[in-house]
């Protein structure tokens, strides 16, 4: 019980800070679109448990463990390292690797579009975003990659508590699957994304239409619940702008068209006004003095 709390200390003090550095400043784990890389955030998180691992295994084994002799033989508390555990660090290394290779070449030849990064208040991102695809909705891929390489991290944090003194985990050989099979469904993905069009805001200003977004082109045109409008792009900032028809309903739906291809749909509603100030009480008039 006792290496078990330890182990857990040791845990909120590598992996603390880093969360706290990156809940506040995100910048090291976001893609080119400002938005968070799931291949990047996982394979960060797969190098804090490891590196975790290793540390309290050192601790152990020069305290309880009984020094170096502890670390030497076949079956020592590291014997697993290279059979088990770089395998299930590769996986998402490979593809964080090979994403970024995918998507830079894709967006240099044009056949895959990303927004432009838009900064939060906060600066904080939003963790649904390692799930969603570039429009904001849940992708099914990368749902199963952060699913299933969590429950892995879980397994394998788990099971070493149970036993630190027994060192890495005894796991499976082919435990790495969970994590290398995912990895290489979402690099596919990758590859195979078409460059659809995204649109990240609009907004309305005296029945002007401004939409942003990414994979936009002087050929795009955008439709208003399915009715085609007049566009005009802007190349100095990669927006579209239309006119929206006088009959046009306060919430409605926008869709771009660009190269044969159209974007998730976007639903636009204006915001909700903000209740007018009460008025000031008026103070009541003093009450007047009976003449004596």
């Amino acid at each position: 019980m006792a290496s078990a709390l330890f182990a857990l200390a040791l845990l909120a003090a590598v992996a603390g800070p880093i969360g706290l550095r990156l809940r506040r400043h995100p910048g090291f784990i976001t893609g080119r679109d400002g938005r968070l890389s799931t291949s990047t955030t996982l394979a960060l998180a797969w190098t804090v448990i490891l590196v975790w691992l290793l540390l309290t295994i050192l601790a152990y084994g020069l305290t309880v463990g009984g020094g170096a002799a502890w670390f030497a033989g076949e079956h020592g508390p590291l014997s697993s390292l290279t059979a088990v555990y770089l395998p299930l660090l590769g996986g998402p290394y490979v593809a964080l690797i090979a994403a970024k290779t995918v998507v830079g070449i894709r967006l240099e030849n044009g056949s895959m579009a990303k927004p432009a990064p838009k900064p939060t208040d906060s600066g904080q991102r939003p963790l649904r975003e390692l799930i969603a695809n570039d429009s904001g909705r849940t992708d099914l891929v990368d749902l199963q990659y952060v699913a299933l390489s969590a429950v892995t991290m879980l397994y394998v944090v788990l099971f070493f508590l149970s036993d630190v003194g027994a060192g890495l985990p005894r796991l499976p050989a082919e435990i790495w699957a969970l994590t290398g099979a995912p990895a290489g469904a979402y690099l596919v993905n990758k590859m195979a994304t078409r460059a659809n069009p995204v649109i990240t805001h609009v907004t309305v200003k005296d029945a002007a239409l401004l939409v942003e977004g990414g994979g936009f082109g002087p050929e795009a045109r955008v439709e208003v619940e399915s009715a085609a409008l007049p566009t005009e792009y802007d190349p100095a900032t990669g927006t579209l702008t239309a006119q929206l028809p006088a009959a046009a309903p306060a919430a409605f739906t926008v869709v771009v068209t660009a190269r044969g291809l159209r974007s998730d749909p976007y639903r636009h509603a204006p915001a909700a006004a903000a209740p007018a100030p009460a008025p000031a009480a008026t103070p009541a008039p003093p009450a007047q003095q009976p003449a004596g």
